[in-house]
């Protein structure tokens, strides 16, 4: 079982579960914990190899799939029917894995800072990653990407976070997930067909360059999703722009709600 970590409001309050990126862990949340709490249920997990969760999970040919159904072990394990599910970075993936897997356990999706499909620069960065990941440190690695991915002054509070949180892990645990990154690409364009019915919000920071493109595109060709840019906000625009993530998030489960209670 992954770690998790509950916080109940009441019986009746709406569930919120939070999905973080890899080499975070469930602490990337800090600055939402307490607006949440307020009004809904929380639960905060530990992807494998994360946080408090257990190492060396891996088998040979896991996937985001396996990973989405550890999540539902511990909806399984709370006895939770349906959730709300809010993800970050690669955490958006699995987001998406479990609205594909389970679609009648998830209320909506938020993603924020989502991967939704790797642009050129995407994949060389990722290819160098591969090639390198056995013989360079995986933390002078991980450093790069975040500087790459996270680069302004004001992105140095996420960046920081991640790093920290990354030191955390070992280079087996790092180097199985960085493998998850080779079909990514052609396993996300059949993900998205199959979960546009389930109401999704992405949050982008403006200045989340690498990702905000696919995003644009994808919303473009796709009414169903809708998307909100956060000013003055990196990749990772939970902690960059904390109280306007926790408002759009907020707002966006709000409206789920209310049209659950009029269609009931």
């Amino acid at each position: 079982m992954l770690h998790y970590k509950t916080y109940i409001t009441s019986e009746s309050a709406p569930w919120v579960s939070f999905v973080h990126g890899a080499g975070g862990s469930s602490s990337i949340w800090y600055k939402q914990i307490r607006e949440f709490r307020k009004d809904h249920n929380v639960l905060l997990i530990d992807l494998r190899g994360h946080g408090k969760s257990a190492r060396g999970r891996w088998k040979k040919g896991d996937s985001f799939a396996h990973i989405a159904d550890e999540v539902k072990d511990v909806l399984n394990e709370l006895n939770l029917e349906q959730t709300h599910v809010i993800g970050m970075s690669l955490g958006t993936i699995v987001a998406q894995t479990m609205a594909e897997r389970f679609p009648e356990r998830i209320s909506s999706l938020i993603l924020g800072g989502a991967i939704i499909r790797l642009d050129i620069r995407t994949k060389v960065l990722l290819w160098t990653g591969r090639m390198t990941k056995r013989f360079i440190p995986y933390m002078l690695l991980y450093k790069l990407f975040a500087w790459i991915i996270m680069p302004k002054k004001r992105h140095e509070e996420s960046r920081m976070v991640f790093v920290n949180q990354a030191k955390k892990m070992c280079q087996k645990e790092f180097i199985k997930w960085f493998s998850l990154t080779k079909l990514i690409n052609p396993y996300l364009s059949r993900l998205q067909m199959k979960t546009n019915s389930i109401p999704t919000l992405f949050l982008m920071g403006e200045e989340d360059y690498l990702f905000m493109p696919p995003v644009e595109e994808l919303v473009r060709r796709n009414e169903e999703f809708k998307l909100i840019k956060i000013k003055d906000s990196g990749h990772v625009c939970n902690i960059d722009q904390p109280d306007m993530f926790n408002e759009l998030s907020i707002d966006f489960i709000s409206m789920i709600q209310n049209k659950k209670a009029i269609a009931i």
